[in-house]
């Protein structure tokens, strides 16, 4: 088992920069890949990053590339995204995943471990 927990959400204006966090407890978390995944109301879950269990490469949503990094830190059990040239689209829960298959987190919404979210809001 991986328990999951995101903070570093907020208000934040349009062009501004946020980095989300998540810290990892339980089963070691450099054995697994993680990601971070976006829901907006009243729409579907959505792939955002994602990152090998190394921190040796990573993946990233078209709508994304370019202004988000993600990043792991194994030694601290944290997985990070840094949010910048931040939009109005961009408002959403934000979700941390982890499985043990890269795919799953790439690929799918379907990953083993979900974090409870955090809100980023962002005003235009």
């Amino acid at each position: 088992q991986v328990q999951l927990v995101e903070s570093g959400g907020g208000l934040v204006q349009a062009g501004g920069s946020l980095r989300l966090s998540c810290a990892a407890s339980g089963r070691t978390f450099s054995s697994y890949a993680a990601g971070w995944f976006r829901q907006a109301p009243g729409k579907e879950r959505e792939f955002v990053a994602a990152i090998t269990w190394s921190g040796g490469r990573a993946y990233y949503a078209d709508s994304v590339k370019g202004r988000f990094t993600i990043s792991r830190d194994n030694a601290r059990n944290t997985l990070y995204l840094q949010m910048n040239s931040l939009k109005p689209e961009d408002t959403a829960v934000y979700y941390c995943a982890a499985d043990e298959a890269l795919v799953m987190v790439v690929s799918t919404t379907s990953s083993s471990y979900w974090g409870q979210g955090t809100q980023v809001t962002v005003s235009s």
